[in-house]
C-alpha cells in the first residue's frame, strides 16, 4: 500500500506539472506552428550558404521560427547540410530551434519565472557564439566532407517526415497568409505534427519530475549539487547540468519540468540553464549523431556541444548575479497543491478549446493520412 501511495504521489505532482502548463504548451505550439506555416524550408537551406556572422545571425532567426522537437530539429539540420547548407550554420540552427523558441520560453516563465526565460534566450547565444568559435579552431574541411559523405547515405534517424514536410503558404501579405484557408490549414497541420513529435518527451519528463520531485529527498539534491558550498556550486552546477541532461533522455520542452525539481533541490541557476541547454546531446540523440555524421563526428560534436553549454551557462549565471536577477529559491513553488478554479484553469479551458478547433481542421483537412504516409515512409526507410 505504502508503494502505491508512492506511486500515486509521484503521478498526481506530474500531473499537477501539466496542468500548470498546459495553456502555455498549447499557446507556445500554436505560435510555432504559425511561423512555419509562413517560413519556407527551402529558403531555409538557400539562406546559409556559409558561416560569416549574417548568415548565423539568420540560422539562429530561422531555428528560433522552428519545431522545438529535439529530433526534428537535428533531423532538418542534416536535411538543410545535404542541400548545400553549411554545417557550422546548420549546427547553429539546431541549437536556435531548441533554445530560442517560443513555446519553451513560455513554459519557464509559466513553471520557474522569468529570470529562468531570460537567462536562456539571452545564454543561448552566447553559448551559440562560443560553439562558432569552437568550430573554426578545430573543425576542419576533411571532417565536414567526411561527415557529408556519411550524411549523403541518408540513414534515418528520428522525425525525419516532419523535418522534411514544408507546407508554408508564401504567396501574399503575412496576415493574409495566415487568414487563408490554405494557411489555417497548414497551422493545424504543423500544430498537431508538432504535438505528435514531442509528446513522448513531455510526458517522459513530467513522471520522471513527478517521480523524482517525491521520491528523492530534498538533501540528496543539496549534497549531489553541493548547495552548501556556493562558490563551488556555481561551478559545478553548469560541469554536472549537461550530465544529468545526458543521462535523463528528456529533451527540450519536456525537460523544464525536471529543471524545476533541480532548482528547487539546490542547483545552481547556471546549472539550470546548462541542463536545459544540453537537450541535443542526450544519449538518443548521440546515437543520431552516429547514424548522420559519424563516430568522429559524432565526438567532435559532443566535446564542443558540451563545451559551449557549460561556458555559456556558466556567463548567464555570473551576469545575472552582477544584475542581481537570481530568484529566491526559498520562493519557488513547482505547482499548485490542487487544480482549483484560478487563471490556470481557466487559460486552460480557453486554449483547450483553441486546440480542439486546431485538431477538428486537421481532421477535416487530410491530417490523418499525411502521418499515416509520413510513418509508412519512415518505415520503408528504416528497412
Amino acid at each position: 500500500m505504502e508503494i502505491l501511495a508512492s506511486i500515486g504521489s509521484a503521478l498526481h505532482m506530474a500531473f499537477a506539472m501539466f496542468w500548470e502548463i498546459l495553456w502555455a504548451l498549447i499557446l507556445g505550439f500554436f505560435l510555432s506552428a504559425i511561423v512555419q506555416a509562413v517560413v519556407s524550408k527551402s529558403e531555409m537551406k538557400r539562406l546559409l550558404p556559409d558561416d560569416s556572422p549574417k548568415t548565423l545571425s539568420i540560422a539562429a532567426l530561422l531555428g528560433a521560427a522552428s519545431s522545438s522537437c529535439s529530433y526534428a530539429a537535428v533531423a532538418l539540420a542534416r536535411s538543410i547540410f545535404r542541400k548545400g547548407a553549411n554545417f557550422t550554420a546548420a549546427m547553429v540552427f539546431q541549437l536556435a530551434s531548441t533554445n530560442l523558441v517560443i513555446e519553451l520560453g513560455i513554459i519557464m516563465i509559466v513553471l520557474m519565472g522569468w529570470q529562468f526565460a531570460a537567462a536562456e534566450f539571452l545564454g543561448a547565444p552566447v553559448m551559440i557564439a562560443i560553439l562558432v568559435l569552437l568550430f573554426r579552431a578545430f573543425l576542419t574541411p576533411e571532417m565536414v566532407e567526411k561527415a557529408k559523405r556519411q550524411a549523403d547515405r541518408g540513414i534515418p534517424g528520428s522525425m525525419e517526415g516532419h523535418a522534411e514536410m514544408d507546407m508554408a503558404v508564401t504567396d501574399g501579405p503575412l496576415v493574409k497568409r495566415i487568414l487563408s484557408p490554405e494557411g489555417q490549414t497548414s497551422i493545424s497541420h504543423y500544430f498537431v505534427m508538432d504535438w505528435v513529435s514531442i509528446w513522448k518527451d513531455i510526458v517522459g519528463g513530467l513522471l520522471l519530475a513527478g517521480a523524482l520531485a517525491v521520491w528523492v529527498p530534498t538533501d540528496f539534491w543539496k549534497a549531489f549539487f553541493l548547495a552548501s558550498h556556493p562558490i563551488l556550486a556555481k561551478i559545478w552546477g553548469p560541469v554536472v547540468g549537461p550530465l544529468v541532461a545526458i543521462a535523463s533522455f528528456v529533451c527540450s520542452v519536456g525537460n523544464v519540468p525536471l529543471a524545476a525539481v533541480f532548482w528547487k533541490g539546490g542547483i545552481s541557476f547556471g546549472g539550470v540553464i546548462a541542463f536545459i541547454f544540453a537537450d541535443l546531446i542526450t544519449l538518443p540523440i548521440l546515437d543520431i549523431y552516429r547514424k548522420y555524421y559519424g563516430w568522429k563526428m559524432m565526438w567532435f560534436i559532443l566535446a564542443t556541444f558540451y563545451t559551449a553549454m557549460f561556458g555559456g551557462a556558466l556567463v548567464i549565471e555570473f551576469v545575472f548575479q552582477a544584475a542581481g536577477w537570481i530568484p529566491e529559491r526559498a520562493d519557488t513553488k513547482i505547482v499548485e497543491a490542487a487544480v482549483t478554479l484560478n487563471y490556470t484553469t481557466i487559460l486552460n479551458v480557453i486554449f483547450l478549446i483553441l486546440a480542439a478547433a486546431l485538431l477538428i481542421r486537421f481532421f477535416r483537412t487530410g491530417g490523418p493520412e499525411m502521418l499515416r504516409m509520413m510513418n509508412r515512409s519512415q518505415h520503408r526507410h528504416e528497412h
